[in-house]
């Protein structure tokens, strides 16, 4: 039989074990303490910079704790008693004035800090998307290109991009943990952030604020190029996806039947996003990877992918009326 000393041991070991597993991730770019923006590495330096002045209170705390243990502790044949302090006027303006000090020294790159990243960038420096947040999925639009996409947010290398961020049904929150910070996605507000990318990768974006069922899957990327990789990006996705074969013609059919009610781009009230260029996406309704396996699974029951999701099920189509319509949506490119 456990011991109940043995029983607090093993409870001891699983909260700490609890502790330090509840930091595991599996995405590398989740990790804002290798930041790869200017803001993300802004925001590191407060991190850092608080950390260690809180690190030097912490030093002198215990050290006073510590000396104050050994200096006084109950010794045989010897009774020291501490000279009492209290209302002390000298030492209560010190634990007072020291406070404000170390508020003082944290507030003012702090304060520095926030202004910084709200002075929105030049717009001959930088490039300007309009982000719309929805249940569960993130559409980006690029103003001045003519170019709407959702679940990868396209960006070159060392230019800021200026985000323009909306919400479409419920509060959201959008953040790149490797590049910036946090910012709320109100419906009927317009919040505007910025972000950049030093060098090209792919970075993996998240919604940071309970949502609903699809909550946790409601993923999206920042794939940073370099400039001439982005402009040959920009010119793709400029150029009209044109059905080539019988299987994808045949496709576009079914596509006009049963999908444009809800994926009609140029539609301001459509729910769903728009999948003119649906080819060159990296992903499948933003966490599963680009196959055709994997389209069809989401297509059949999406539900089972990402609960809470609008989008219905499409399962009564024959298997070569599936296939055509994947063909199609595979190659719009």
């Amino acid at each position: 039989m456990v011991s109940r000393q043995g029983m607090w041991r093993v409870l001891t070991v699983l909260l700490l074990a609890t502790l330090v597993l509840s930091g595991c991730q599996g995405h590398d770019s989740l990790n804002v303490l290798d930041p790869s923006g200017s803001a993300g590495q802004k925001q590191l330096d407060l991190i850092k910079w608080s950390f260690f002045l809180m690190c030097g209170v912490f030093a002198v705390v215990i050290t006073i704790f510590i000396y104050v243990l050994i200096r006084f502790r109950k010794r045989k044949g010897i009774d020291v008693m501490p000279e009492q302090t209290h209302g002390s006027n000298t030492l209560e303006i010190i634990w007072t004035v020291i406070p404000i000090i170390l508020l003082a020294v944290l507030a003012v790159p702090t304060v520095t800090y926030t202004f910084d990243l709200a002075d929105m960038p030049r717009e001959e420096d930088s490039i300007k998307v309009k982000v719309t947040g929805y249940q569960y999925w993130w559409e980006f639009q690029y103003e001045g290109m003519n170019i709407k996409t959702a679940q990868e947010l396209h960006i070159p290398v060392g230019k800021k991009v200026h985000l323009e961020i909306h919400g479409k049904d419920v509060l959201h929150s959008f953040w790149v943990p490797a590049l910036g910070g946090k910012t709320d996605v109100i419906p009927g507000r317009v919040n505007t952030m910025w972000l950049d990318a030093k060098k090209p990768g792919v970075y993996q974006g998240k919604c940071a604020e309970l949502c609903g069922a699809g909550h946790a899957l409601m993923d999206f990327k920042v794939i940073a190029e370099e400039q001439a990789d982005f402009d040959k990006w920009v010119a793709q996705m400029q150029k009209p996806a044109v059905a080539q074969t019988a299987s994808q013609k045949e496709g576009e059919k079914i596509f006009m039947q049963n999908c444009l009610g809800c994926h009609a781009g140029t539609n301001p009230r459509i729910i769903g996003p728009d999948l003119n260029k649906f080819g060159t996406r990296t992903t499948i309704a933003g966490i599963l990877p680009h196959d055709e396996q994997n389209l069809k699974k989401w297509l059949k029951d999406p539900t089972s992918v990402k609960p809470g999701t609008l989008m219905p099920k499409i399962d009564y189509l024959e298997p070569k009326e599936m296939d055509a319509l994947v063909d199609y949506l595979m190659n719009r490119k």
